[in-house]
Order: C-alpha cells, then structure tokens, then sequence
C-alpha cells in the first residue's frame, strides 16, 4: 500500500470579485524552496481568471495577490482562462491553458523568461469541428467511443463547435531534440511532438495527426475508476525508472461522476511507451472538502513539487478549492513497477 498523506486546503475563494465563487487547478512551478502557484480563479458571473500565491515550502502560503495573474483578453477566451499548467523548458517558463468562448474548449499558451513576464502566444490545440473530425476518424482505426463523445458534442452544442480540447500538458524538458505535448481527444489521452509552437498553429498538421489518432494514443481507460474517460494532469516528472505522469479518470454514476488520480510510467526516451500504470486511483475524493462543493467528488491533480524524497501533489478539490496531498516518491515508484504493462 503506498501512503499518501493529505494536507489539507491551501487556498480558498475570498470575497475579492474575481475569486468569490472558488479556487482550484493549479499550476505549480517550484524554484528551490520556492514554490509558485498560478490558478484557476471563478467569479460569481462563472467566468474564469488566474490568480496568484507564492509558497516558501510545500504549504506555507507567503503571498498572495488581490488581482489577477491572467484575464481574458482574446474572443476565444471570452468565457474564460482555465487550468493552468506550468513548465520551464532552457529556461523559458511555458503555461498552457484552456480557453473558453462560451461554445469551444481549446488549449492555448502564455511563455517568457521568467513567470512575471507571460505573453500569450495563441491557440495550440486542433481548430477543427467534430463535424470535420468524424470524417477523418474512420483512418485511424479508434474504438466507439470516439464517434460516441463527437456525437454527443455535435448534437448538444452548435454544429461547428471545435473538437473539445483539455489538459494540454508539456512535458518538462525537449525529449530527443522536440517539444513533447499530452492532450485529450475524448476518451483517452494522446502525445503530439513538435519542433515549434508555430506547428501547432498549422491546422494541416491537425488534420494529420487525428487522421492517425490512433498511433498518438498513449493512455487509455482501462479500470472501473477511469470508465468515463481519463486526461492529463500533472506535469510528467523525470525518474531514473520513467516518467512519472499523474492523470485523472472519470467514474460515471448517474448521481454524478467521481474524478480520482491515477499514476503512470513511460519510458524516458519514448514517452509513447507505457511501462506501468496503478491498477487503483493514487488519490479518491474521501474528505469533506474534496467531496461537497461548486462539483462534488473531484481531486484533479494538476502540479507537483518536490522536498527531498517527498512529491507533493497540488490539485483541484470539488472545484472549489487548492488542496495538497504527498507521498514518498520512491514508495511510489516502486509501487508502480509491481504493475508492469
């Protein structure tokens, strides 16, 4: 059994307007003993900013903003800016993002020298409709239940609504020479490689990989805990055994879905190759604040950070809170490689 140890809430909505309804889905970037905290930020209007603490250890909160780290500026983010997902890459600081227009969920990115100084750099993930998308699934060879989630956003939403995109999450450094990126195409989670963000603007090179959709699928739901769907997380983070991925998984109940965390390792040359995975969730929703809230029973892993031998894990509770659970990253690790693929 691997130990996790949960600490409990960090950060709350207050009654400042731009966070008086929740605060959660953080993205974490750690700087030594430093660790700063860039998250979801929800009014009462249910519109989306990114607000702004900064942490001297895994817990303590040392600061925090009363406005906005980020707002939406752009006509694809008018609904709102959502979990963000925070990397340094040769020392660049990327935050990838999604952006809400009211209708589409697409990823996109802000990137500068240092995490005071993001630009917003654009949309990052396929600008192509389900419509479009159906018609290509076909040459990828995909289980039902692709056709099954295009339907469903086809037929509720507006007919070119885009492909639905969430938890674009870079890997944390170039992996033989190339940006490697996990995504969700609904139900499982795909990688794309890159050599430049500008690739990722080329809806042709969109049109390329869900053609061959198939090939990029990394994880795909396997257990009762992940039957929904599963998508990213966390950063992947750099073990001498793999990569260690935290991700999510969706149980459906018709009460409500219970979002669980689950581990994963990949090989640290080809982040396509599944080494391991938990048979069970790393982390359910079983305290008070992880079970009631704006949505009940969520732990949505979305940053982590690491003192000595301890890997702490920031995440979402209930969509209303930042909470952060640890565990001994080498239990871990050794836990995972008793459930070899």
């Amino acid at each position: 059994m691997i130990e996790i140890i949960k600490h409990g809430v960090i950060l709350k909505p207050t009654k400042l307007e731009f966070e008086n309804v929740s605060t959660f889905n953080p993205g974490i970037l750690q700087d030594g003993n430093t660790v700063h905290v860039v998250y979801r930020a929800q009014n009462n209007r249910y519109v989306s900013t990114f607000g702004y603490a900064r942490l001297e250890g895994p817990t303590k909160v040392v600061e925090r903003w009363k406005k906005p780290f980020a707002v939406p500026t752009y006509k694809y983010e008018s609904k709102g800016i959502e979990d963000p997902c925070l990397v340094k890459i040769d020392g660049t600081v990327y935050m990838t993002y999604v952006a809400h227009n009211g209708v589409d969920a697409v990823v996109a990115y802000m990137h500068g020298p240092d995490i005071y100084s993001l630009k917003k750099g654009g949309i990052i993930s396929a600008k192509i409709s389900y419509r479009k998308m159906s018609k290509l699934l076909p040459y990828s060879k995909l289980k039902d239940k692709y056709y099954m989630f295009a339907a469903f956003y086809e037929k509720y939403n507006p007919q070119n609504i885009l492909v639905w995109e969430k938890d674009g999450v870079l890997f944390p450094e170039k992996i033989r020479g190339k940006f490697s990126m996990l995504h969700r195409v609904l139900p499982d989670i795909q990688l794309i490689r890159f050599n430049d963000f500008s690739e990722l603007k080329d809806t042709n090179n969109w049109y390329d990989h869900l053609m061959h959709l198939s090939k990029h699928v990394v994880l795909e739901g396997k257990y009762g805990w992940e039957a929904r769907h599963i998508g990213g997380g966390a950063p992947p983070i750099r073990t001498k055994k793999g990569w260690l991925m935290l991700y999510h998984g969706v149980e459906p109940y018709n009460k409500g879905r219970i979002y669980h965390t689950g581990a994963a390792l990949f090989d640290l040359r080809d982040p396509k190759k599944l080494i391991a995975r938990l048979p069970k969730p790393l982390m359910s929703p079983d305290k008070p604040y992880e079970m009631e809230g704006h949505v009940n029973n969520v732990t949505f892993p979305t940053g982590t950070a690491i003192f000595k031998n301890r890997l702490y894990i920031y995440y979402g509770t209930s969509d209303t809170y930042v909470a952060v659970a640890s565990v001994n990253i080498n239990s871990l690790i050794k836990e995972l490689l008793k459930h070899k693929e």
